[in-house]
């Protein structure tokens, strides 16, 4: 997890157009809430030397090629857990960002799981 967002990020600060994440259950769901939000514009799965991967191509805009996603942030590690009912779901810059929590639902954004009425674990806010 912390892998795919600190690649994710440094790819931003770099202006690849491609990235490559190691795919398993979870990186795959949250690839899916990022290309439903419009952090990224697709994603692929595929194989190389019987190891799965996804290929994320990050989006930019306007001249000078900024990159959508301006921030990544991991909130709950395996040394402290941060879990949120679902009356107290983060705001991420005022809702102009989403938190990615992890349900009883599955991994949701805040507010799908606001819809819902669950809480969870917050993985990370991005922005």
């Amino acid at each position: 997890m912390a892998d795919m967002l600190t690649r994710i990020r440094n790819a931003n600060l770099v202006r690849h157009r491609i990235v490559q994440i190691t795919n398993t259950k979870m990186t795959l769901a949250i690839a899916k809430i990022l290309k439903e939000e419009g952090y990224i514009s697709s994603f692929e799965e595929i194989e190389l030397s019987n190891r799965k991967y996804l290929l994320l191509c990050l989006k930019y805009y306007g001249y000078n090629r900024s990159p959508t996603i301006k921030g990544i942030k991991r909130i709950s590690k395996p040394g402290l857990r941060i879990y949120v009912s679902g009356d107290n779901l983060p705001k991420v810059l005022s809702n102009l960002g989403i938190a990615i929590l992890s349900t009883s639902k599955g991994i949701l954004t805040n507010y799908s799981a606001k819809k819902l009425g669950i809480g969870g674990e917050v993985i990370c806010y991005i922005w």
